[in-house]
């Protein structure tokens, strides 16, 4: 026997944690992979005070670095599976919220992260972090030998001696060890087949495993060595014959000495059923997601997983990191088009992390709590994707959801900052968030390399947008056909032709990006306008009448307002939709051909055009006989977005060619209301309601005089200021019409009594 069998204790604690586990993995591990699954429960119970030595595997099932790690981890764990008891190997999902504790408890601030913990451990600052030059199986097991032989004063009562055997050590070894063979294996200093060896035998009876070094010049000449490695096989009798095996070559060692007579694996060393832990959370149903729309519910989980998962890793925020983290907040309570409750939340946090200098994990995690006081400022409980939801629970979710963050970031900082020309903000406050919180090490290390490489050669805000969405499209290449691709939704070249038809272009028969259509594509895709609050479920946990009413309102207001932008945006596009159709060749620069999906453009369903007369489903077949306002309505938007750019007041001069890009954010005065109570009555409210919400709103901000043109405005559903105009004159004419009969009538009447011989009554 290669050495003493595992303690009663590991074996009750490994029956307890097995009765008190389920059948079913969570994450990237399931039950059948030799390693024990580990939860926040099942983690210290295993590692401390254990006769044997643990190998760790905290990760997150997001990250796209643990994704194409874990084969080698399986691979790992079945090759290793005949060290068991010495050696176990566990893994625990860093994502999981229940976990979330436990991995700040024992240090983990990135993924993945291996973990050794000797024999005997029995606090979390024991586990020593796993250094390894690759991720191939070789490696790792080498690195995990290493650090068994760290074992100074308590040795793993299972694990049988990897030190080289001695001349006087051998000489009595019969003696002193109830086996019947005795394997040695001459090999070099540096070389670790003898142990690899040995603890592959560890499970097998009746024979032991020692190595010799070729610097025991003693033992070489005895056995007369001359190669190595080499091997002798030694019987009690004291019979002695080499080891038919040339070369180093594990498998052939361990399959000729577990083949010997009278060998047998122990009935205590037989495979020992490890603890699994139960997911916690049921599989979200599918939520079928329209790819041209952007969902509320992505944005606010991203922005939740950041601040509760990502930046509570850590167990104190000072200097570098308490500077990025102030920095990320600021921008999120700046330009995040959130919720009225979210963006309450966000403030609150941005005024509270301004007066910090250093913050500990407890003081964070009391300040990210929704507070029961504050019902009408707070963050979701619990990430929600839609948009970002994959085929699998460690596909997309909030790598996804990081990303359209950041691009929505950038665009509402484009929209709405007052120096379009100014360098952009959101770049910088990125790249340290990325370098100090995000939890894919591998993934932040090529972010870096990314953003040091052309980061600050970025001049405007414009161009921040194009660099976030170039890189986002260099990763995407990088990562297309891994183990991290999710195959549902693989990752492209983004936007394809069929969200923007005439974001590429195809110049001397190679395909190329239009950039300004790109742009223009980009501020559509993450305005407010295009922001959806579907599936978002409405957090009402108290009994108040009026806090039910205050979100009620709050939600009717955000679609008001994405409804006005979203009109706002698609009138101002006719005119850039019949610019572009103008620029299909470009004889400069060769013959250019464009290529569209149907009538949409740019991401947008088909653009309403006003007109005269409103249509219904009856009257749906005259369409072509009704004559509209197109051309007019076009020359109007026109030339009130060229007057607005020519004032003297505007912020700067712009080109003609920019003067489209700004009349798409900007200068539109004119709203689409037809095509806005459609959507709201798809979204199962009246016209009544709407025009009372937009009333009190209007009345709130802009006062009274703004309130009556907003009336103005809405009652002229479908009309353009002129068929206004027109209405007004006809109906001056009319009442004056009226009154010239009444004025007729009247005096006739008069004429008729006073003539003699009119009967009077």
């Amino acid at each position: 026997m290669a050495g003493p069998g595992p303690s009663a204790a590991l074996l009750l604690l490994l029956l307890a944690l097995c009765l008190c586990s389920g059948a079913q993995g969570v994450g990237l591990y399931s039950a059948e992979d030799p390693l024990a699954v580990l939860s926040w429960e099942s983690l210290a119970p295993a590692v401390f005070n254990s006769s044997s030595a643990w190998v760790v595997e905290f990760y997150a099932s997001w990250c796209g670095h643990c994704i194409r790690f874990a084969p080698a981890w399986k691979e790992l764990a079945q090759d290793l599976r005949d060290w068991r008891p010495a050696v176990m190997l566990g893994v625990l999902d860093c994502a999981e919220r229940s976990n979330q504790k436990i991995c700040t408890e024992f240090g983990i601030t990135g993924y993945p992260t291996l973990k050794f913990f000797r024999a005997f451990s029995r606090k979390p600052e024991d586990g020593i972090r796993l250094y390894h030059h690759g991720d191939d199986i070789q490696s790792l097991r080498e690195s995990i030998i290493t650090s068994v032989e760290s074992h100074e004063n308590v040795w793993p009562p299972a694990c049988p001696p990897l030190e080289p055997i001695s001349a006087a050590e051998l000489h009595g070894f019969f003696q002193t060890n109830n086996v019947t063979y005795l394997a040695l294996i001459f090999e070099k200093e540096y070389s670790f087949l003898g142990r690899e060896v040995t603890l592959d035998m560890l499970q097998f009876e009746n024979i032991a495993v020692r190595r010799v070094l070729k610097s025991n010049e003693e033992l070489v000449r005895r056995f007369n060595v001359t190669t190595f490695p080499s091997g002798f096989l030694l019987v009690k009798n004291g019979s002695c014959r080499s080891i038919p095996v040339n070369g180093d070559s594990r498998p052939l060692y361990t399959s000729f000495l577990r083949s010997l007579p009278r060998v047998f694996r122990g009935n205590s060393f037989r495979p020992t059923m490890v603890p699994s832990a139960e997911p916690t959370t049921a599989p979200a149903p599918w939520r079928v997601a329209d790819r041209r729309k952007v969902y509320m519910a992505d944005l606010e989980s991203a922005v939740l997983y950041t601040l509760r998962i990502e930046a509570a890793r850590f167990l104190h925020l000072d200097k570098e990191r308490l500077f990025a983290l102030k920095q990320y907040v600021n921008i999120l309570a700046k330009y995040f088009p959130g919720r009225r409750v979210v963006m309450n939340y966000l403030r609150n946090l941005d005024l509270w992390l301004k007066l910090k200098t250093n913050i500990s994990s407890n003081e964070w995690e009391r300040a990210l709590r929704n507070n029961p006081e504050l019902p009408y400022a707070r963050l979701p409980d619990n990430p929600l994707w839609v948009g970002c939801q994959g085929s699998k629970p460690e596909f997309r979710g909030f790598p996804c959801g990081l990303w359209t963050l950041f691009h929505l970031l950038t665009v509402q900082e484009a929209l709405h900052s007052p120096n379009l020309a100014s360098p952009s903000e959101i770049l910088p406050t990125m790249r340290g968030y990325v370098r100090y919180f995000f939890g894919c090490r591998e993934c932040a290390e090529h972010f870096e390399g990314m953003a040091a490489e052309s980061m600050d050669k970025v001049r405007n805000k414009d161009g921040a947008v194009l660099w976030l969405w170039s890189r986002h499209n260099r990763v995407n290449h990088r990562l297309a056909g891994t183990p991290s691709d999710d195959p549902k939704f693989p990752k492209i070249q983004w936007p394809p032709q069929d969200l923007c038809w005439s974001c590429q272009i195809v110049i001397n028969g190679r395909r190329m990006w239009d950039e300004r259509a790109i742009l223009k594509f980009l501020k559509a895709h993450f305005s407010r306008g295009n922001i959806y609050l579907d599936f978002i479920k409405r957090e009402v946990e108290f009994n108040k009448p009026l806090v039910r009413q205050a979100r009620d309102i709050e939600e009717k207001e955000y679609e008001t307002e994405r409804m006005l932008e979203g009109g706002k945006e698609e009138n101002g596009r006719q005119d850039e939709f019949e610019e572009d159709k103008k620029r299909i060749e470009k004889p400069e620069s060769g013959r250019v051909t464009r290529r569209r999906s149907g009538l949409e453009r740019s991401g947008l369903p088909e653009l309403h055009k006003p007109s005269i007369i409103k249509m219904s489903t009856k009257t749906k077949e005259l369409e072509e006989d009704i004559v509209d306002l197109d051309t007019f309505s076009e020359q109007h938007y026109k030339s009130k977005a060229l007057k607005v750019a020519g004032q003297p007041g505007s912020r700067h001069r712009r080109s003609k060619r920019e003067v489209g890009l700004i009349r798409m954010e900007e200068n539109q005065q004119s709203f689409d209301a037809d095509a806005a109570l459609e959507r709201l009555r798809h979204k199962s409210w009246g016209g009544q309601q709407f025009i009372g919400t937009m009333e009190e709103k209007v009345e709130k901000e802009n006062g009274v005089a703004l309130r009556r043109n907003q009336w103005f405005h809405i009652l002229g559903v479908g009309f353009s200021q002129l068929d206004i105009s027109l209405c007004i004159v006809l109906y001056f004419l009319s009442s004056m019409c009226l009154l010239g009969m009444y004025t007729f009538f009247r005096m006739r009447m008069r004429y008729r009594k006073g003539r003699s011989g009119f009967p009077v009554a």
